[in-house]
């Protein structure tokens, strides 16, 4: 893994926090100080979270598991994709649909759906009386890829998450906390990161910022 260096981070906007009105007790020791009332983190801490997150998502996919990539920020989804869609990994970009986890039998189910009236419309065998109903059918369809596409090939949980912004996509990582899968999230100053397995405390906002540090949590992770 080649870590940037705090001069790349910093142009890159990772050192930028939000205001001290704003901040989670928990981050406290991951900050530098502060500059115009902006909490300013640390990014020596910064870049040893992310050398942990990485070894530890190494492991993860070295021993054969999925790692689920979560992020429905507009301003962020695109890099969440792209990185996920790199690892060859399942992704959640649209929307956190209840019970992903916790309810991931049902989910399959749904899922299962998806991948049968895929194959069936490929084939021609899919099996339709009126015009009504193939709208019907091609809207169900359109409804599934978009909440389950970016999981359809995952078949069994996920070793780990990794989240852009765990305060936003905090159903995901409740759900991952019932079941004990570990979290690696790039957490801004506003999150609770005494939750999280591995917190990389970094602006989770700003693409510059969060494209950076996905790119390199995530380099020469798979073998």
């Amino acid at each position: 893994m080649n870590m940037p260096t705090q001069e790349d981070m910093y142009a890159a906007g990772v050192h930028v926090g939000y205001s001290r009105s704003r901040r989670h007790p928990s981050v406290v020791p991951s900050l530098f100080g502060m500059k115009h009332r902006m909490d300013v983190v640390n990014l020596e801490e910064t870049q040893k979270q992310i050398q942990s997150a990485h070894d530890f998502l190494k492991t993860v996919m070295a021993n054969g598991k999925k790692v689920l990539f979560v992020g429905t920020k507009p301003e962020t989804k695109q890099l969440v994709l792209g990185t996920a869609e790199k690892l060859d990994m399942p992704f959640v970009v649209k929307r956190w649909v209840g019970g992903t986890l916790t309810n991931f039998k049902q989910i399959r189910t749904r899922v299962n759906m998806l991948h049968d009236l895929t194959a069936r419309k490929e084939d021609g065998t899919l099996v339709y009386r009126t015009k009504k109903e193939l709208l019907l059918l091609e809207r169900k369809m359109v409804k599934l890829e978009l909440n389950f596409g970016g999981i359809k090939d995952m078949n069994t949980l996920p070793g780990a998450l990794v989240v852009v912004d765990p305060k936003k996509e905090h159903l995901a990582v409740a759900e991952a906390r019932v079941l004990g899968i570990p979290v690696v999230a790039i957490a801004n100053t506003d999150c609770d990161i005494s939750i999280i397995e591995q917190a990389i405390v970094a602006n989770d906002a700003n693409v510059n910022s969060v494209g950076l540090v996905l790119s390199t949590l995530t380099d020469d992770v798979q073998a």
